[in-house]
């Protein structure tokens, strides 16, 4: 089967391997000239250095070239692209194409889920429901066949199972999820968590305190998912406990990364001058406050950490006010 993935990125070229493992025709579509020679010589060097991708991968920039033909879709580009790359393909989308999102976060232009997207730029061309393939994952260990599970999720379950067969083999492992709203909040929420747990540690703090900070982060994502409609079962599994715990405690994580450089700086000007990554958590925490006035529960991390990226508090002055917080029950 031929598949176009749009985007020529780390995860993009993971999933683009975990495809072309699996007997598919893998078509990579991006921009950036020097990405797209490398994949046709066979690597991504940006991303993996020397690492042979699997044969059976190649990549072009002419987006009619790489859908025509193409049986299934997957959008692999940051959130804030989506859109414009989207409505760039439409013209070359067939009726029948399966979709496939692995984008993680909000549509900065309207602040949706990346479903929600995918079906306001494509839906009244595409009749196949949108699957997201989400969960506890880095590129970095995807790409060296490293045993990871995800998450297939879609409102139709018989759209996840089709993904599920069509991605799955002996070092990937994809579950069916129908929760779309409570596994696309989980998955887009954890990066929030991850940029305070990335800060814990700047700041000089253990074990102890990012073991606190995962389970009360946990306890506001299910919050607010259980506000916009998910399930808090969701919370539990893949997309919540599961993408928390790969995010808020790995090095891969650029949203711990982008925390950590922020914790030892104690404030974020230097870090805004000189990032030049996409760090989803950033916008998601925007996000997710803004829409807190809507609701009449507190979520103090999310709150603090907005007042770090956007109002320009130091993170150990938000960590003495998270602590001196009135003492309360745990439920």
């Amino acid at each position: 089967m031929k598949i176009a993935i749009l985007g020529t990125g780390s995860w993009g070229s993971a999933i683009a391997q975990v495809l072309a493992d699996n007997s598919n025709e893998v078509i990579m579509y991006g921009i950036e000239k020097s990405e797209i020679d490398d994949i046709n010589a066979g690597y991504n060097k940006k991303y993996f250095g020397d690492l042979v991708l699997a044969k059976g991968i190649s990549a072009t920039s002419d987006l009619s070239f790489a859908l025509d033909g193409a049986k299934l879709l997957v959008i692999a580009v940051p959130t804030k692209f989506v859109s414009s790359v989207l409505e760039s393909a439409r013209p070359y989308i067939g009726k029948d194409m399966l979709v496939v999102n692995v984008s993680k976060g909000f549509d900065p232009n309207t602040n949706n889920r990346m479903s929600d997207t995918v079906r306001r730029v494509i839906g009244d061309i595409v009749t196949t429901p949108v699957v997201s393939v989400i969960g506890p994952s880095h590129a970095e260990e995807v790409i060296l066949r490293r045993l990871t599970s995800l998450c297939a999720v879609s409102v139709d379950a018989s759209a996840a199972r089709r993904v599920q067969e069509i991605f799955s083999n002996n070092y990937i492992r994809l579950y069916v999820n129908t929760d779309e709203i409570g596994a696309e909040y989980g998955s887009a929420m954890k990066n929030v968590i991850a940029l305070a747990s990335g800060m814990l540690v700047g700041q000089g703090f253990g074990d102890n305190a990012k073991a606190a900070l995962v389970t009360r982060g946990l306890a506001e994502m299910t919050r607010y998912t259980l506000a916009k409609g998910g399930d808090a079962k969701t919370l539990m599994g893949l997309t919540g406990v599961g993408d928390l715990v790969v995010t808020c405690f790995s090095e891969h994580s650029r949203n711990y990364q982008a925390g950590l450089y922020i914790g030892k700086e104690n404030g974020t000007k230097e870090f805004f001058e000189k990032n030049q990554k996409t760090v989803e958590g950033i916008y998601s925490c925007k996000v997710v406050y803004e829409d807190l006035a809507n609701y009449d529960f507190e979520m103090p991390i999310t709150s603090e950490l907005y007042k770090i990226l956007y109002k320009n508090k130091r993170p150990s002055d938000a960590l003495g006010d998270i602590m001196s917080r009135p003492l309360k029950d745990e439920n």
